[in-house]
This record gives structure tokens, C-alpha cells and sequence, in this order.
């Protein structure tokens, strides 16, 4: 007996149904009577229902369902049923193409979230609050920049990068930005707030130096006891 191949069988509409679940269609449409085709279409979502794994993570759609079963028949079967036929066109339309937004990123390793907030800081005219906005923007290009790069940024090359962003117009004297290491990486002064390892390691050290004196008074204790001094 000649096996039958898959390349000869009739092309699945949807996979997730299986083979069986087409010819099951296929056998509802040659049924003559209408009222046997529909209890065979409703018993056949149900069956649909039991074998999809898939159903059950998804929200219930009962509609998509019956929509599937008549896109599987060919939009061709007159059965009763809850939903109407739907439109061939509505179903195979292809979506709208979504366009990408094309800009240029001047410095990728920085990210174009940066380039806003330099647009936000030439907003601000109290010269000190823009010069914090300034070492808050350089705290941040170092920190962006370590993301990606093993090297140490240098602050001056902060300093450029911040000028150039900003067409010149924001700027700071490097001599106090290193005398007072104000371009600090971001994730370092927050570590700075907090006790390393959030108190474990003093945790540990304390309980190390309770551990060593509680040893220590009980060897002294040990030593001092007048029945072990006759036993040696």
C-alpha cells in the first residue's frame, strides 16, 4: 500500500488546528441538511475548544473561533450560527505599514533621551540651577558611557560633548568639575548613600568579633577552672 505524502495532501489553513480539524470541515459541508451542519459546526468548537492548549491562555473570543471555522470552509457554509459570515476582505487586509521614526542620534552611546534633556536644560535662565543641570547631564554621559565601554570617559570630553549638544551654550570650567569630581558616575553615589551590600558585610564583621570574644572568654574561663589545673 502506497503511503499518502503531506506534499499531496491539501494545504492546512491554520496549523494550530491540525489536518483532522480541516477534513472534519470538510465533512460538515457535504452534510445536505442545515440542521445537521450547524450541530456539527457548534459540536466541532467545542472540539476545537478541548484540543488547542493555546485557548486557554488566551482571553475568550468565541467569535475568532467561529470566524476561523469559516475562513477553514472557504467562506462557503451554510450553517446557524451565532456570528454572521465574515467579509473576505476584512479578514485577508493587510495591515497599514507603521514608518519608523528616522533620527539621527549624534552620540549613540549616549542616546537620544540625552539629547531632550539638554533641550530641557537651555530652558532653564538661574544660572546655579542650570549649572546642576549641567553635572546632573555629565553624571549621567559618564554613567551611559560605562554601559557600553570599558574605557574611562574623561571629563573634558564630557564637557565638549555637552557644548556640542547644546550649540555652545552650556558649559562649565573643568578645573572645578575634577577638583571636586563632580561628573561622578550616577550608580557610585547611590552607593555611597547606602552600607555596602545593604549592612551585610558590618553584620558579618560584628558578628565575627562577637563570635572571637565569646571564644575568647570561654577558653579564659577554661583555663581558670581548678579541677582541669589537677587534671593536668
Amino acid at each position: 500500500m502506497i503511503g499518502e505524502y503531506n506534499s499531496q495532501r491539501q494545504d492546512i489553513i491554520f496549523r494550530e488546528y491540525g489536518r483532522h480539524v480541516q477534513r472534519l470541515i470538510d465533512h460538515i459541508r457535504e452534510q445536505p441538511d442545515k440542521a445537521k451542519r450547524s450541530e456539527m459546526a457548534h459540536g466541532l468548537i467545542d472540539l476545537i475548544r478541548q484540543l488547542t492548549p493555546t485557548l486557554k491562555d488566551q482571553p475568550d473570543d468565541p467569535q475568532r473561533l467561529w470566524d476561523d471555522l469559516y475562513v477553514m470552509a472557504d467562506f462557503n457554509l451554510d450553517i446557524d450560527a451565532p456570528y454572521p459570515v465574515p467579509n473576505r476582505e476584512t479578514i485577508f487586509k493587510k495591515p497599514m505599514k507603521v514608518n519608523y521614526p528616522q533620527t539621527n542620534v549624534r552620540y549613540k552611546h549616549y542616546g537620544k533621551n540625552l539629547e531632550r534633556l539638554v533641550k530641557e536644560a537651555l530652558k532653564i535662565s538661574n544660572p546655579q540651577e542650570r549649572e546642576e543641570a549641567v553635572i546632573y547631564l555629565g553624571k549621567l554621559m559618564k554613567t551611559f558611557f560605562a554601559t557600553w565601554n570599558k574605557e574611562v570617559l574623561d571629563d573634558s570630553v564630557i564637557l565638549k560633548d555637552i557644548k556640542v549638544l547644546s550649540d555652545g551654550e552650556l558649559s562649565m570650567n573643568i578645573d572645578k568639575v575634577r577638583e571636586d569630581n563632580l561628573f561622578e558616575k550616577l550608580y557610585r553615589d547611590r552607593k555611597k548613600s547606602f552600607p555596602p551590600n545593604g549592612g551585610q558585610n558590618n553584620r558579618q564583621q560584628n558578628g565575627g568579633q562577637q563570635r572571637h570574644q565569646g571564644k575568647r572568654h570561654f577558653n579564659k574561663n577554661r583555663n581558670n577552672n581548678p579541677h582541669r589545673r589537677r587534671e593536668q
